[in-house]
């Protein structure tokens, strides 16, 4: 590592590889070889000595002797850290190059699996080692659901017409035709002794019943409906049994028939809408089936239906942050995806989430709530509420995501734009509300000027921070 490379570490912020520490006069040694098998778990990294967090060199005086911490590492750790030590007109930084742990070998320190969560060092979750362990492993979807199952087993559990009709192609007249199309599609294996292996995303996907598969059978997804706005009450609680392309038309249906309706009075005519756009359940749903982490035992994707909103979750904390579920696309499950982007399940890689905030931004409602919890990444989307009725918090999240969706559209957001967003009428008061709300957001750091040398007020732009 040269002066060089120094530099250009200091110009990234703190990330999922670099971490910076200032260590002024030391540094405690066992701190030290936990974070070597954090960032190792985190598939390697540089730890800094001597820089502060706005990326200052400050200096430390920690480690004099490097050769010696480098062979105490290796003695605790069993693995090499490379340290290399520079001397600058600021003062003396150290770096530590710490390697990837090997694939599927997570590492410990003294019996604890560590990883970095902010500014502290946690144990890993066990779901976290699970996906470890199972590192170079085939991917789930391809992993086998049953194995050694006759041809005419594999119609009897396999929704076969389905995927042809989804696909908008003849079913072929032979079932060799047939079985040829989903042995490329991966649904289906044929294996060495002349059977047939029913892959998990065949499974998942197609099949008749999801019980019928021991190991993919707690995966159906769950519908529970609340009388109130509270769990307290529970009206319906249903599993669905079919596989997700065979029964996502009528999982739909049957969600928003368990929605509440508004009742819309227009020309002495009485009219009953859904209170959440379908366009937008359909994306959310489709969304949370995509990207759910199937290593999570004993859970599965959840709708949950109150009167006053719809909470749709799935297993897994999500792989990329949620501000930026707008503009990013990352599956943990690509097979998956892209055989659902196929099927016209879903929308074209990274347009669901834009397409559900269009759809709910046209009916006005408050913006997405997304979020994760320990185990789950949920999205709330709520029933109607004014502006007025808004709280700071809701005024700000909707005025980002509505910057992102502008962006996303190589547009920019405007006072004007975000108060068509409400219905807000063109006046000087609702002009200096959506300016209040402007100027809260950034300060928050969520949105900026898209032109910062721009004097107009009136014509001011603003794009999302990433921008």
């Amino acid at each position: 590592m040269t002066l060089d490379d120094l530099n250009i570490i200091l110009q990234q912020s703190e990330n999922e590889h670099i971490e910076f520490k200032l260590a002024s006069n030391q540094y405690d040694e066992t701190k030290l070889m936990k974070y070597c098998v954090a960032l190792a778990n985190e598939k390697g990294g540089q730890l800094l000595l001597g820089v502060n967090d706005n990326r200052e060199i400050k200096g430390t005086n920690a480690f004099r002797d490097i050769g010696q911490i480098k062979s105490k590492i290796l003695k605790k750790l069993h693995f090499r850290v490379d340290v290399y030590e520079f001397k600058t007109d600021d003062g003396r930084v150290i770096v530590f190059d710490i390697p990837s742990r090997p694939i599927g070998t997570p590492l410990n320190h003294e019996g604890a699996y560590l990883m970095r969560s902010g500014e502290e060092l946690v144990a890993m979750t066990a779901d976290q080692l699970q996906r470890i362990f199972s590192e170079g492993k085939p991917v789930f979807e391809l992993q086998i659901a049953k194995e050694n199952v006759e041809g005419s087993e594999v119609v009897k559990l396999l929704d076969i017409q389905s995927y042809f009709d989804l696909r908008k192609l003849p079913l072929p007249e032979t079932r060799e035709a047939i079985f040829d199309r989903f042995i490329r599609e991966k649904l289906i294996v044929k294996n060495i002794n002349g059977l047939y292996d029913i892959t998990n995303i065949g499974a998942i996907l197609f099949a008749k019943e999801l019980d019928s598969f021991d190991r993919i059978g707690r995966k159906s997804v769950r519908i529970i409906v609340y009388d109130g706005n509270s769990k307290i009450k529970t009206k319906r609680d249903i599993h669905g049994n079919k596989g997700y392309a065979v029964g996502f038309e009528s999982l739909i249906h049957y969600i928003m028939g368990q929605i509440p309706a508004n009742e819309v009075i227009e020309e002495a005519l009485r009219e009953n809408t859904p209170m959440y756009p379908k366009l937008a359940i359909r994306e959310l749903v489709a969304n949370a089936i995509i990207h759910q982490d199937f290593i999570v035992g004993g859970s599965s994707v959840m709708i949950e239906i109150y009167d006053n909103r719809i909470e749709i979750s799935n297993p897994g904390k999500p792989i990329i942050t949620t501000d930026r579920f707008i503009d990013e696309y990352q599956s943990r499950n690509e097979k998956l995806a892209d055989l659902m982007r196929r099927l016209r399940i879903c929308e074209e890689k990274g347009s669901g989430i834009d397409k559900a905030l269009f759809e709910i931004e046209f009916y006005q409602l408050p913006a997405l709530d997304i979020r994760e919890s320990a185990i789950r990444t949920i999205v709330t989307m709520f029933s109607h509420k004014p502006f007025k009725k808004m709280d700071k918090i809701e005024r700000i999240t909707a005025c980002y995501q509505h910057c992102c969706l502008k962006y996303v559209m190589s547009e920019t957001m405007t006072n004007s734009s975000f108060r068509e967003r409400f219905g807000l009428a063109d006046t000087r008061k609702n002009t200096e509300v959506i300016s209040k709300v402007i100027g809260h957001t950034m300060d928050d750091g969520k949105i900026k000027y898209a032109n910062p040398e721009s004097t107009s007020k009136r014509y001011v732009r603003y794009i999302p921070y990433w921008a």
